[in-house]
């Protein structure tokens, strides 16, 4: 299969929520907040068997993958350390 562009943006913007979506999971986790959790679990694996099935047919969409899961971690880690010190 060759490489789309379209696709590849795509695929920046599918990692981008997939690793808001699991950050937002594991914050839910830690505060024990059961129905927001299941419902981030939920998204999280529909999120990501869109990419899974993507980069099995072209290697080449790891990069936007990987650029989005980068940018969608730190972004919510980020967001979550600002709001800690701003309750200081």
């Amino acid at each position: 299969m060759e490489f789309n562009w379209l696709v590849a943006i795509g695929l920046f913007f599918v990692a981008l929520a997939l690793d808001i979506v699991f950050a937002l999971y594991t914050v839910a986790v830690v505060k024990l907040n059961p129905l927001f959790a299941a419902n981030m679990s939920a998204l999280t694996y529909l999120l990501g068997a869109a990419g899974i099935l993507s980069y099995v047919r072209n290697k080449w969409y790891l990069v936007p993958l990987s650029l989005g899961a980068f940018i969608g971690t730190y972004a919510v880690v980020k967001y979550e350390a600002t709001k800690k010190d701003r309750k200081k």
